[in-house]
């Protein structure tokens, strides 16, 4: 499992388990001839997309960023549609690390589609959906939160009851932005979706900016590469902007949970890689 160590949060990735999406929706209306420069597909025009959860150890606490695909959520279609060929194994990768569910104390969920919230509910054998990290708060924006509940027309289809209903007596909403510890915060964004968040942390010199699905992988840095699945497409682009830039003059870590190829980024001032975290793809095999 690949670490990252930024002033005094550790973060490690787990598996969470990975999709294969269609590059032209990944990408929206950015040229095939352009992105699949910066990003391979297969020959049924996919992207790998990871759902890999970040594990952050910070201050004597266990939390966690997302929660990955879930375990025995997908139906034999949803899996073909989606292109998952792996489902999530994050109680193992916990187990590696001498953890389990029940040491995650803080969840920080940056938005609640299946392919985020998926890990937070598993089956029982009563065929009921609990909650697997039972002790653990849950962050969310009220947007988002609200949403999950109320899905409109479009949104129906990612967000799901079982994925809401078993947590709704642990969740902890905010508006704006919300500070979970010292130097690390929540700011609702918007764009992907509604409610969408993004997690920043700041220690002296030290950052980290976990942009989610407004930046999910290395090859959408471009300020106007959105995700045709963006509800909010401008506001994306917008806070993307304005979120890259701060980052770039701190120097800060880019932190993914999608991207297939990097965990993490380091960019200057002007854009330019100066340091970064591969993923070792062999490591889940």
């Amino acid at each position: 499992m690949e670490t990252l160590q930024v002033g005094r949060a550790k973060l490690t990735w787990l598996n969470g388990g990975v999709t294969h999406l269609d590059g032209g929706s990944m990408f929206g209306v950015v040229p095939k001839a352009l992105w699949e420069r910066k990003y391979p597909n297969n020959e049924k025009n996919q992207i790998e997309l990871r759902t890999d959860p970040i594990l952050m150890e910070l201050d004597g606490s266990y939390l966690l960023i997302d929660s990955g695909i879930g375990w025995n959520k997908l139906s034999e279609k949803q899996k073909r549609n989606f292109g998952v060929l792996e489902e999530t194994k994050l109680e193992a990768s916990l187990l590696d690390l001498g953890l389990t569910v029940d040491d995650i104390e803080i969840v920080l969920m940056t938005h609640l589609h299946y392919d985020h919230a998926n890990g937070l509910t598993k089956l029982t054998d009563e065929e009921k959906y609990e909650s697997v990290f039972k002790k653990a708060k849950i962050y969310v924006s009220q947007v988002e939160w609200d949403e999950m509940r109320h899905p409109n027309i479009r949104s129906v289809n990612t967000y799901w009851e079982e994925n809401w209903k078993p947590i709704s007596e642990q969740i902890c909403t905010f508006t704006d932005e919300v500070e979970i510890l010292s130097g690390l915060t929540m700011v609702h964004t918007g764009g992907h979706s509604d409610g969408h968040a993004i997690i920043r942390f700041q220690d002296d010199k030290e950052s980290f900016l976990h942009m989610a699905d407004i930046m999910p992988t290395h090859a959408h840095q471009n300020k106007l590469w959105v995700l045709a699945y963006d509800d909010y497409p401008v506001q994306s682009v917008l806070q993307k902007e304005y979120w890259m830039n701060q980052g770039y003059k701190e120097n800060a870590w880019f932190t993914f949970y999608h991207d297939a190829y990097f965990r993490a980024i380091k960019f200057n001032e002007t854009g330019e890689i100066i340091d970064q975290i591969k993923r070792m793809r062999y490591a889940y095999k």
